[in-house]
């Protein structure tokens, strides 16, 4: 979906990532990617920073929030992050490589993941997960 905003130099057009394919996903670790929704709401991290997405984790069940306002670039970045951050959480044992993991190295690695894998997807969230070892 394209969206047009204005900057300081004039119109652009930005696009915003589909999340209709993201609704009751299935993923990799018997987890289930319920709904991710944008909200135009503030949101805040357990610290009560400002954040740009936030999940909540019901089992391995993740409910995800993206702060309306980000292109999909942001936007994929973004669930990227918070669905290694979210299985991580939830898996009773999850794969020693993520278990020291700060927000900085969830950020990192979903960077990466965008890099090499390209924009989120059913399939590259799924192949990021196996990539994890979940």
């Amino acid at each position: 979906m394209d969206r047009v905003a204005r900057n300081g130099l004039g119109w652009q057009t930005s696009r915003v990532l589909d999340l209709a394919p993201f609704q009751n996903l299935r993923l990799r670790g018997g987890f289930t990617l319920v709904e991710v929704n944008l909200t135009t709401e503030a949101l805040l991290d357990p610290l009560e920073r400002p954040a740009t997405a936030q999940t909540i984790i019901r089992g391995k069940r993740f409910h995800i929030l993206l702060r309306a306002g980000f292109d999909d670039h942001h936007q994929s970045v973004s669930l990227y992050h918070e669905v290694l951050e979210a299985a991580t959480v939830a898996e009773e044992d999850p794969p020693d490589c993520v278990l020291e993991y700060n927000e900085g190295a969830f950020e990192r690695a979903a960077q990466a993941a965008h890099a090499r894998l390209g924009p989120a997807s059913p399939r590259t969230l799924n192949q990021l997960l196996v990539e994890f070892g979940f």
